[in-house]
């Protein structure tokens, strides 16, 4: 997996590319926990993604905690078919936002 963060005034883009897993989620958080100090608006772009796990819905789930208790928003871009049935299926397109 690789992470590419994109600034934009109080806006962050985080590109995420290949598979969010077991293996891969810590570094995922570590990267959002240690980039979104300033930031209002947080955008995690899933077009590369083909695959997360439980652990990767975990970082996702804290990430939207982070941000709602910063009062900030979150934004899931470019997720594919599977990501977003799998969105639907755990309920997490009940409180993500999703473009």
């Amino acid at each position: 997996m690789t992470i590419q963060n994109k600034p934009e005034g109080t806006a962050l883009t985080m590109a995420i590319e290949g598979r969010i897993d077991t293996q891969t989620a810590p570094d995922l958080q570590d990267a959002i926990q240690n980039s979104i100090e300033g930031v209002t608006d947080l955008i995690l772009d899933f077009t590369d993604v083909g695959y997360i796990s439980s652990a990767g819905l975990r970082v996702v789930l804290l990430a939207q905690n982070w941000m709602d208790a910063k009062g900030g928003t979150m934004l899931i871009r470019g997720a594919g078919k599977n990501i977003v049935n799998i969105f639907k299926i755990t309920g997490f397109d009940n409180f993500l936002t999703l473009e």
